[in-house]
């Protein structure tokens, strides 16, 4: 077993030196992956994961003792930080106060994090230019408990389908657990709501072509425990998913990870790990290095959003389900 108190190392990266203190720190017990495990993974895929970053408010999931033991969800950016760390300010409406969330702009940043035993990165889908309107939205396929992957399999084909006849382009990854997230762009022109409104009604028109298959039932008890929830509701205010990416607090620390839709047949997300990602990353690169270049008009959703709430479809409150 590592010490638990070994000799700190610095890390070059970029024009900063980041200290990494206990770099010998075991985070994944299973593997017995270290804290500078972790760092150099981050340092393997770092373009990837400052574009999947950039200028969002972000949440970090700290495992000060490695992932057996305690999670801290961290909002705040954590006490120490060096100057050149960045953050935007955002606003809790339920608690009337602010935090200052971290807001990647270099690669310094993420490893800063690590430092600080952040494990995984949860972005907003807003930037700090505007952090009322979204310009991510994301599509979470969230198997229930009895659900096989090769459903989900199925449903993301059937999302692909209906974003191809809106003439959006999806960018699909593993969520790092057992479903799958596909991420479009969009102009940042609607706030939260209207987003989580266009998400929800493009969240049936999945279900209705995928019956068998899809749920978007609100309340838990109501869902089939066989079925994929399509869950619009990651679009709703503060609500934040792993990124592309983002390491997971998983015992074999798995990994978010960017996918051609040609793959999704044969990918086993459990495959996707903090040790199997670099060489892919070196191999294919990032997989989501255009999603920029593809932005959607939100209008149409809006148009089916609309019609269901006409024919009298309601719309859940974004608390949780």
């Amino acid at each position: 077993m590592a010490p638990e108190h070994s000799p700190a190392v610095e890390l070059d990266v970029g024009s900063r030196t980041v200290r990494l203190s206990n770099p010998e720190r075991v985070y994944f017990p299973a593997s017995g992956t270290t804290k500078l495990d972790l760092a150099h993974y981050y340092l393997a895929v770092g373009d990837g994961i400052v574009r999947a970053l950039q200028d969002r408010p972000c949440m970090l999931h700290r495992y000060p003792t490695g992932v057996g033991g305690e999670k801290v969800h961290q909002k705040r950016l954590p006490r120490g930080a060096p100057p050149w760390m960045e953050t935007v300010e955002v606003y809790f409406p339920r608690f009337g106060r602010t935090a200052d969330e971290l807001c990647v702009t270099e690669l310094a940043h993420v490893i800063w994090a690590v430092q600080m035993s952040t494990v995984e990165f949860h972005p907003w889908n807003s930037r700090r230019a505007d952090t009322e309107r979204p310009d991510e939205w994301r599509i979470d396929l969230d198997p229930m408990p009895d659900c096989p992957f090769d459903r989900v399999r199925r449903v993301a084909h059937v999302a692909q389908e209906v974003l191809a006849d809106l003439g959006a382009v999806g960018w699909p990854k593993t969520s790092g657990g057992s479903g799958l997230h596909v991420y479009v762009r969009i102009a940042p022109e609607h706030g939260f709501a209207d987003v989580r409104r266009a998400a929800l009604a493009f969240a049936r028109e999945v279900e209705r072509r995928a019956q068998d298959d899809v749920t978007t039932a609100w309340w838990r008890r109501d869902r089939d425990p066989s079925l994929v929830f399509v869950d619009y509701n990651q679009n709703a205010r503060d609500h934040t998913i792993a990124s592309a990416y983002s390491v997971r607090g998983t015992p074999d620390a798995t990994v978010s990870t960017p996918l051609r839709w040609d793959e999704i047949d044969d990918v086993d997300p459990r495959d996707c790990t903090l040790r199997t990602v670099p060489a892919r990353y070196a191999e294919l690169g990032d997989l989501h290095a255009g999603i920029d270049d593809s932005v959607f008009d939100l209008a149409p959703l809006l148009q089916w959003a609309e019609r269901d709430e006409r024919d009298g479809a309601p719309v859940p409150p974004d608390d949780e389900g």
